[in-house]
């Protein structure tokens, strides 16, 4: 609670301070912001709904058999995957990953789903062999996925 009083204690300070400096540009970023939010709203809005249609569907239990310490391995590969085909906005990720943590899944599962959604692109993956070539898009892809393993790997033995 109290970090929260502070980032938005550190927001409001920022937000007067731009006022104060730039009226004009304070309120066109506050109007380029509201069309992006008009933009994204309805897919935020689907995904926040699937999330919670899904968590509200498999229980705890069923959770925990999926992505916990049942799981093992096969589940932390099971997160990785899904992280590196979902494309999903960090502000939905992150408490999603917590979600995931309160109904049983393992700290090393939800690492791997957290850095392979961030670093592995299937969805995008055609966009990207367009402007930047296949190879240079199925090595970082790759070397994504297996930077995903490691660093989840990692978590799982420090936490």
């Amino acid at each position: 609670m109290i970090t929260t009083l502070v980032i938005y204690g550190i927001l409001v300070i920022c937000l007067i301070f731009s006022l104060l400096k730039s009226k004009e540009k304070t309120l066109k970023a506050f109007k380029v912001a509201g069309q992006v939010l008009k933009k994204s709203a309805p897919s935020l809005i689907a995904v926040l709904g699937l999330v919670g249609l899904t968590l509200g569907i498999l229980s705890p239990e069923t959770i925990s058999r999926l992505l916990g310490e049942e799981a093992g391995l096969i589940g932390t590969l099971i997160a990785a995957v899904v992280g590196a085909i979902t494309l999903i906005p960090s502000l939905i990720a992150f408490p999603l990953a917590g979600s995931l943590l309160r109904a049983g899944s393992t700290v090393m599962t939800v690492a791997a789903f957290i850095t392979s959604l961030m670093m592995v692109g299937i969805v995008t993956a055609p966009m990207e062999i367009k402007y930047l070539g296949k190879r240079f898009t199925l090595m970082r892809n790759g070397f994504g996925f297996i930077a995903a393993l490691l660093l989840a790997f990692l978590m799982g033995v420090i936490l």
